[in-house]
């Protein structure tokens, strides 16, 4: 299958060297916005270990390398090497960023004793085996935890999905800031770069698919320079 990718419209300061701004339609603006979304764990995890900037990547390592004999017994460290939250799936990004890992499906247990009168069916664990404080039998009858979830909300009466509207096109800084984009703030724009000559600006569409995405993740931890540096630095 096909990588799906989407587009956006650079305009180049061609004298610095930089992205002033991008122009963008509610894809791309909700690809962004969906990146609040995603837990730490999980940015490590898509980013590698290694691309990630600063230490957070050891601590991820660290745990991931943490034999089993380390963690409690009714722990689990995949909760946090792989963290599933409802907002990740609703927010994700299908067209960009790997869909989140199935949420394990966690085990509880009961003794089996439902008869009319007896407390034991108040009584749940995380632990097999364990005596029932009813009925001193194991609790060894496995049941399972069902979260309720709700598909990504797609506005009343049908509506597009996602997030922001797509009747405008936004304004992305080189920082990531977005805005809705119009003539007047365009204008204002220049003047804020202080743009005498527009012979020195150029247009450029690039396209954003799956390496431009991480790498868009990756510079926005620790650059203000985002667009320039995915889009133009690797190009010099």
């Amino acid at each position: 299958m096909a990588e799906k990718r989407m587009s956006l419209k650079l305009l180049i300061d061609t004298k610095s060297n930089r992205v002033l701004f991008a122009e963008a339609g509610k894809e791309v603006v909700d690809f962004l916005f969906t990146l609040l979304a995603l837990p730490l764990g999980s940015i490590v995890k898509l980013l590698s270990k290694g691309r990630m900037v600063g230490s957070i990547g050891s601590i991820y390592r660290s745990l991931e390398n943490l034999d089993s004999t380390y963690i409690q017994p009714n722990q689990d460290k995949d909760i946090l090497l792989s963290p599933q939250v409802r907002e990740q799936k609703l927010y994700q990004n299908k067209l960009l960023l790997p869909a989140p890992a199935p949420v394990k499906v966690e085990a509880y247990y009961t003794c089996g004793i439902n008869s009319y009168g007896s407390s034991c069916s108040q009584y749940v664990t995380k632990t097999s085996g364990i005596q029932c404080p009813s009925c001193s039998r194991k609790m060894d009858k496995a049941l399972r935890w069902l979260q309720a979830e709700s598909g990504m909300a797609s506005g009343v009466g049908g509506g597009e999905e996602g997030l922001v509207k797509g009747v405008v096109t936004y304004t992305i800084m080189d920082d990531l800031s977005v805005t809705p984009m119009s003539a007047i703030s365009s204008i204002t724009l220049l003047s804020k770069f202080n743009v005498k000559n527009v012979d020195i600006l150029k247009e450029k569409n690039v396209s954003l698919g799956m390496k431009e995405a991480l790498d868009l993740l990756k510079a926005s931890l620790a650059s203000k320079t985002v667009l320039t540096d995915v889009f133009l630095a690797s190009k010099e």
